[in-house]
């Protein structure tokens, strides 16, 4: 198989962990017989240092062109001051609207060894295994512009969503559901929001051509306290723009490190953006001891999401498992009888783990 992959390593640690998901690729190539090749392109504050702009024309071309993508991270105090329509945060929101990235896959996976790292007991978090499949292009976040009245006394913020924005997702999540364990939580707030009402009537629309997954309406709040309490009782949760971006953040600290979280964003093509869950820690930027390990799972995501190479993307995700029961983690993980490396070691780590 060949496929051409741009790499937007983006802003503070992006560069280094994007040089881990580009080797384990290689590796993966190599032993598996594939041609992948890279393309670097510049996004978010690199992008604005170097154009003006948070995403430019040229590189949303070049985007639009490649295969997939893979994402560093965007971001950081030295472009606090910026104007907000050029903040490095809006290079990734326009990517995401332009290529119509409306499902966004975040799995919460807790392995074993890292179980004492979690904030809650071993008998709540272990076995927890749930994706959220965020929609990613609609809701308050793409709303009309955000809007201060009277002075500055009042702001309007909109949540607008059409029927097909919300059947997309749902469906997604059904498919979703299928391939897992037939169980999907559709959270919403239907009991205040009239666009939470519209999303439920389409879950239950779509169900009936899904008679074998098992549908439950959850609201948001009582799912941010199931999450802590039982989180083992979720599957496949499915959920707007904002809850989604909320319940997913709070369920990443489940597993005892963001660190290790990857992310898929997809069109209705299966065209993807990969990148991690974590920011650009720009206070460690450059010293060596970022955790690659969400943007090598993320690299995995891709080839199994987009490119459909399960046995590939299962050989990387087992060589992750494989060095952290062994003890190899980086500066941010700590646990008994461990072994802390650097960025550089881990990821010549998983390479050597995968077989």
């Amino acid at each position: 198989m060949k496929k051409h992959i741009l790499t937007l390593p983006g802003d503070g640690v992006g560069p280094e962990i994007m040089t881990g998901a580009k080797s384990v690729l290689e590796k993966i190539a190599d032993d598996f017989n594939h041609e992948f090749t890279f393309e670097d392109g510049l996004i978010g504050g690199a992008a604005y240092d170097a154009s003006g702009t948070p995403l430019d024309d040229g590189t949303l071309s070049r985007a639009k062109n490649a295969d997939a993508i893979l994402l560093g991270a965007v971001g950081g105090p030295k472009w606090d001051t910026v104007e907000k329509t050029l903040r490095p945060e809006q290079g990734l929101l326009k990517i995401r609207k332009e290529l119509g990235l409306f499902a966004n896959l975040r799995p919460i996976k807790v392995f074993d060894r890292l179980i004492p790292a979690s904030p809650l007991k071993e008998t709540i978090v272990g076995g927890t295994d749930i994706l959220f499949v965020r929609e990613l292009t609609g809701g308050l976040y793409f709303g009309k512009p955000s809007e201060r009245r009277d002075g500055g006394n009042s702001v309007v913020d909109t949540l607008a969503y059409t029927k097909e924005e919300i059947e997309r997702i749902v469906e997604y999540g059904f498919q979703a559901a299928k391939l897992r364990g037939n169980k999907l939580t559709s959270v919403d707030k239907a009991n205040v929001l009239e666009s939470s009402r519209m999303w439920r009537e389409i879950v239950d629309e779509k169900s009936a051509a899904y008679p074998e997954v098992e549908v439950e309406h959850a609201l948001v709040d009582s799912t941010a306290m199931k999450l802590i309490t039982n989180p083992n009782d979720f599957d496949v949760v499915v959920t707007e723009n904002l809850f989604g971006d909320i319940l997913s953040d709070e369920a990443s600290v489940i597993t005892g490190s963001i660190g290790l979280l990857p992310s898929a964003s997809l069109n209705s093509s299966g065209f993807g953006l990969y990148e991690p869950v974590h920011g650009s820690a720009p206070d460690i930027a450059g010293k060596g001891i970022v955790n690659p390990l969400a943007m090598i799972l993320s690299a995995a995501m891709m080839l199994k999401y987009s490119f459909h190479l399960s046995e590939e993307a299962e050989a990387i995700e087992a060589a992750v498992d494989s060095a952290l029961k062994d003890g190899i983690h980086t500066s941010d993980l700590d646990f008994e009888g461990g072994r802390t490396v650097s960025t550089e070691e881990m990821i010549g780590t998983v390479i050597s783990y995968i077989k």
